[in-house]
């Protein structure tokens, strides 16, 4: 068995692609034994890929734009998609009949601040013609820490990645009421990335088999299928809200379109960036991206 250590930036279902393929056993059938672990706080993928701790990461495009904003040079390249939508949801602490999208500007908004989720809010936001700036902002840090806040009875509204809104919904504390991803629709959202030197590699080619199925498992089999493999990586969620976030993604489409990254929806990544003034130039596409392994 070869050894593959997989690191990624979040710990959601909306990453089923990536865990599917350890917990859908499409990995071992390959003959890799995967380790799964979570960045920790203040580290990135980035920089576990370029210290040889990691050898594929879950990123985004928009991670090498911070890096190129500095004037470096990425250690790494995305090279297939994870995710085509936004994945996280709005859940409401005592919901209206009907949800706008304005009415998150009062109450309190636990929302995850910093990076790719805040620009995603605000552009969701910016086209449904509401400012995030006006919110009443809560910044608790860790999911953890904000489901705690949450349940504690801080604020109105959280905005989280499935499986927790799901599970606070499943605990009787809120209702999910919206979809970032549905108001955005097709992005580029995360990624896999590697070092460009992993990607010529056999071992890279064979990763590749692996995530292609278990990407088409994601997109197929029944969320209880899914949710039951996956269990054991969410052992704080209950498996119905498990099963409830994995069809949430599903009906969405979050793991549908191509393996490759598509042009496209790298230009609507660019533009959401734009939006929040998070970079200065749109960079090009053959900076960031490279085709998958098995396509070359």
């Amino acid at each position: 068995m070869t050894a593959l250590r997989i690191m990624v930036s979040r710990h959601a279902a909306f990453y089923t692609p990536v865990i599917g393929a350890i917990a859908g056993g499409f990995l071992a059938r390959e003959g890799f034994e995967p380790t799964y672990a979570v960045a920790a706080p203040g580290k990135t993928v980035a920089q576990a890929l370029a210290a040889g701790e990691a050898d594929v990461a879950q990123s985004a495009v928009s991670y090498n734009w911070t890096v190129l904003e500095r004037g470096l040079k990425p250690p790494m390249v995305s090279f297939a998609q994870v995710n085509q939508r936004d994945g996280f949801f709005i859940a409401a602490r005592t919901p209206k009949a009907q949800f706008e999208w304005s009415d998150l500007l009062e109450g309190g908004f636990l929302f995850v601040h910093g990076g790719q989720p805040q620009a995603m809010l605000r552009y969701a936001l910016h086209l449904r013609g509401v400012d995030l700036a006006g919110a009443q902002a809560i910044d608790r840090g860790s999911t953890r820490d904000m489901l705690s806040a949450f349940r504690s009875g801080e604020g109105a509204w959280l905005h989280e990645q499935g499986p927790y809104p799901q599970q606070l919904e499943h605990e009787g504390r809120a209702r999910v009421v919206a979809s970032v991803g549905e108001v955005i629709g097709p992005v580029s959202f995360s990624t896999l990335a590697a070092k460009r030197e992993w990607l010529d590699t056999p071992e890279a080619v064979r990763f590749m088999r692996a995530y292609r199925a278990a990407r088409a498992w994601a997109n197929t089999a029944s969320p209880q299928e899914i949710a039951a493999a996956e269990r054991p990586f969410f052992a704080d969620t209950e498996e119905p809200a498990l099963v409830r976030a994995i069809a949430a993604y599903q009906t969405l489409g979050t793991w549908g379109g191509e393996i490759a990254i598509p042009r496209p929806l790298y230009e609507t990544a660019l533009d959401v960036f734009s939006h929040s003034k998070l970079i200065t130039k749109r960079y090009a596409y053959e900076e960031v991206v490279v085709a998958p392994p098995d396509a070359r």
